[in-house]
């Protein structure tokens, strides 16, 4: 029995199709291994959102030829459709047979890797700069974690000025609603208790679908559909967020109180010059419109600091405004030159060193918001879902609702259960708990 390992590298949407290769294996009668263990076929699935994560794609190429050197070799992801020539150039590539899938021919990948060799490198990118339909990707379980990503779409045209994703991905194309609920019930039926809808650019959900469903319509569907599931929402644009939306998240017990905007920089100008579509008081009329219908949603935002002429000043006034939303967390990533943007040629690149100290004050912040948020939660009750591990200290633990770490003590019987859990003290970065029933 033919042995596969499946490295995954980037996102949630990769993390999908990664399980979606896992089953398509599995149903041909192979065995998926981890870690270390020898395989007869290897599956790099890569990114190349930044320039060091094209670096760290290649790295995991290099790796896994080494320690499978009679592997059967399979290249897919963001670094694969944009990187052929470079890998051909690779030396440790040199005298190997490999394959390169691209994104929109991932639904190939496991058939590709079955057919016999032909002794030569075979390249299968199609052109995603054309591609109309989504890949049709199911997946049966989500591995053995609580909590499975569902891909509803694929792709994004924003052209940030920083982004090579709509190089990568292509255009904007949707999985039907029908197929999203069934995806949704397979997950429900393996005894995952909480689905992350995710995709490139989520927001643009159905406009490519007969009759344009929206995101709001589709959740309207699916969270009446399977009740029994919760729903978490991964990132979505700051205008993308209306009354409609949060009205139904305020109706819906089984939609999670947690959102994710990315805001990149709290300054108008380097909005501007990163082709960001919005302002900052746009933003902040936002935030307050989450707050106003979900006021315990956790709120989480993206920024980008050291973007290319961003100086001191600039700097000061998005730390500012930040300081001045009522967010809960930030995910703070220091600007990486990624060739082929129209950011990478732009002039007044900020050093390292400038980037390093001001990604850690903005870490800084990030800190002391959680901290308030939790706080303003503590004697609160709120339903946890269980991992399915404990924690270093022997405790159960897991994800509030509205995204707060709690630990607590229980028996094992509750991991991968839902409990209500009251909130009793903030302990470095969760909260310690005690549960309300068993």
């Amino acid at each position: 029995m033919k042995k596969v390992l499946i490295t995954t590298l980037g996102c949630k949407v990769n993390q999908y199709e990664s399980a979606a290769f896992k089953t398509g294996f599995e149903d041909a009668g192979l065995t998926v291994v981890v870690g270390n263990d020898q395989a007869d076929i290897v599956v790099i699935n890569t990114c190349a959102v930044t320039g060091s994560a094209g670096a760290q794609s290649r790295q995991a190429i290099h790796q896994a030829l080494r320690q499978n050197p009679d592997a059967e070799i399979i290249i897919s992801g963001c670094y694969a459709e944009i990187a052929a020539a470079e890998l051909a150039l690779d030396k440790e590539l040199q005298g190997r047979d490999y394959t390169l899938i691209g994104n929109s021919e991932k639904d190939q990948l496991v058939r590709q890797s079955l057919m016999a060799s032909t002794g030569t490198s075979k390249i299968l990118l199609g052109d995603i700069a054309r591609a109309t339909e989504i890949c049709r990707l199911p997946v049966r379980r989500f591995g053995d974690r609580v909590r499975a990503y569902l891909r509803i779409q694929d792709g994004c045209e924003s052209f940030c000025s920083y982004c090579i994703v709509p190089y990568t991905r292509g255009p904007s194309r949707s999985l039907p609603v029908a197929e999203v609920i069934h995806q949704a019930k397979i997950f429900a039926g393996v005894g995952h208790k909480e689905i992350v809808l995710t995709g490139i650019h989520i927001g643009n959900y159905g406009k490519d679908l007969p009759g344009k469903p929206t995101l709001v319509a589709l959740l309207d569907t699916l969270t009446l559909a399977t009740p029994e599931i919760a729903y978490r929402i991964s990132s979505l644009e700051p205008l993308e967020i209306d009354t409609a939306l949060l009205t139904l998240m305020q109706e819906r017990n089984n939609i999670q109180p947690h959102l994710h905007i990315p805001l990149q920089s709290g300054h108008d100008e380097i909005l501007a010059r990163m082709n960001r579509r919005y302002s900052t008081e746009q933003f902040r009329e936002v935030v307050a419109l989450c707050k106003k219908y979900l006021p315990d949603a956790a709120i989480g935002i993206d920024i980008l600091v050291g973007f290319p002429g961003e100086i001191d000043a600039h700097f000061a006034e998005s730390k500012a405004f930040l300081q001045s939303l009522d967010f809960t967390y930030l995910h703070v990533f220091p600007y990486s030159i990624r060739p082929g943007t129209k950011a990478a040629g732009f002039d007044k690149q900020v050093t390292k060193k400038i980037k390093e100290e001001r990604a850690a004050s903005l870490r800084q912040l990030s800190d002391a918001k959680k901290s308030a948020f939790c706080q303003s939660q503590l004697g609160r009750t709120w339903p946890v879902l269980v991992e399915g591990r404990r924690d270093g200290n022997g405790m159960l633990k897991g994800f509030t609702a509205n995204y707060i770490a709690v630990t607590f003590a229980g028996p094992d019987k509750l991991q991968h259960a839902v409990v209500q859990v009251k909130l009793l003290e903030l302990q470095g970065n969760s909260v310690l708990g005690e549960i309300n029933e068993i």
